[in-house]
């Protein structure tokens, strides 16, 4: 199974953040990327419906043939994660927000999380802070909408610009020290986002916790190598729409210059 794929999904482009940390780790993998854009954003669709979809997901990957999979979406893993391990036979490497890492780095004792309105009101969630965050103080933010502008509209528009004065403003006031990404989209806005922050808090992105996690289960599980560096990109929506995507929050330097093909689960 080692020449086979790694599979990768997310709602839609903000798991290529994820994507550039997969392949910086393991250059001798190859990927297969589903943006599942025709649901595109999960942020606040029911956690039922998440569950159903991301099983649903997992199976068709794993019948596609895949040798791992990672869920690029903090919000799919929130409300799929559980229900994907039992579904399918394969190393499954999940995506959750910075909780434990942000509460650790803290010197000043107060952290927050972006992140969407589905992952902060799901149980794993409240886990998460329950297990990693009783000894700081936590300001959680929710911003609905904030994915679906940063992939509708690029990371430099009018409206990101907007939600991120509405939902960065309270951070900045508050006097955290660390601010964890809790979604995938966030840190192409990183940049934006510090802007709105006093000097010296640290931004903290899983994406490379989650490299070094498939990693060591690719050893563990003897499928590590056996690739070429190649990725495969599909989507569930308008290939055309995901091209333009893409190039606009990657630029025509991320190497990803090949057809998009439409596939649904």
């Amino acid at each position: 199974m080692n020449n086979l794929p790694v599979a990768v999904f997310d709602s839609g482009l903000g798991g290529l953040t994820v994507l550039r940390a997969l392949r910086g780790q393991l250059p001798h993998e190859d990927f297969f990327y589903f943006a599942d854009t025709r649901y595109l954003p999960y942020g606040d669709r029911p956690e039922a419906f998440l569950k159903a979809r991301g099983v649903l997901i997992a199976e068709a990957l794993a019948r596609r043939g895949a040798k791992a999979l990672v869920i690029a979406c903090n919000t799919a893993t929130a409300a799929a994660a559980e229900a994907i391990r039992a579904a399918v036979d394969l190393p499954v490497v999940a995506m959750e927000p910075g909780v434990k890492p942000a509460a650790a780095l803290s010197q000043c004792g107060k952290i927050a999380v972006l992140a969407t309105t589905r992952t902060v009101e799901s149980p794993r969630f409240q886990r998460l802070l329950e297990q990693h965050a009783r000894h700081v103080d936590v300001l959680v933010q929710a911003c609905p909408g904030l994915a679906e502008a940063i992939e509708s509209h690029g990371p430099e528009s009018a409206e990101v610009a907007d939600l991120l004065q509405r939902f960065i403003t309270p951070i900045a006031d508050a006097g955290v020290d660390v601010v964890a990404l809790g979604c995938t989209h966030y840190p192409w806005v990183a940049e934006a986002i510090a802007r709105h922050l006093p000097s010296g808090v640290q931004l903290l992105d899983t994406g490379e916790a989650v490299a070094r996690q498939l990693s060591r289960l690719l050893v563990a599980s003897q499928l590590h190598g056996g690739g070429e560096g190649q990725v495969t990109l599909a989507t569930s929506g308008a290939p055309h729409a995901v091209r333009v995507t893409v190039d606009r929050l990657w630029g025509h330097d991320s190497g990803l210059h090949l057809p998009i093909e439409y596939w649904e689960p």
